[in-house]
């Protein structure tokens, strides 16, 4: 079973926030389906870009694993994809 990516993706928007994970008032879940993310790196060699926004960021996601919040690579998922 792999891991979600979720707790990656907050730890990217605290280290661009300047706070811990635990202080973030974000329900992810409301802006992006968690398990998208795993559909589409289970599609093979196939090349993505999974981009959504929250109230104050843009976060982007690819096939390669980078995890972007608002343009700068901040995580890798590749152990995750």
């Amino acid at each position: 079973m792999e891991q979600s990516p979720i707790p990656e993706i907050i730890e990217a928007i605290a280290e661009v926030k300047g706070t811990e994970p635990s202080e973030l008032d974000l329900a992810l879940y409301e802006y992006i389906e968690p398990e998208a993310i795993q559909q589409l790196a289970s599609h093979g060699t196939a090349s993505w870009t999974l981009s959504f926004e929250l109230p104050e960021h843009q976060v982007a996601i690819t096939s390669e694993g980078a995890v972007l919040v608002d343009g700068a690579e901040r995580r890798q998922l590749n152990q995750l994809l």
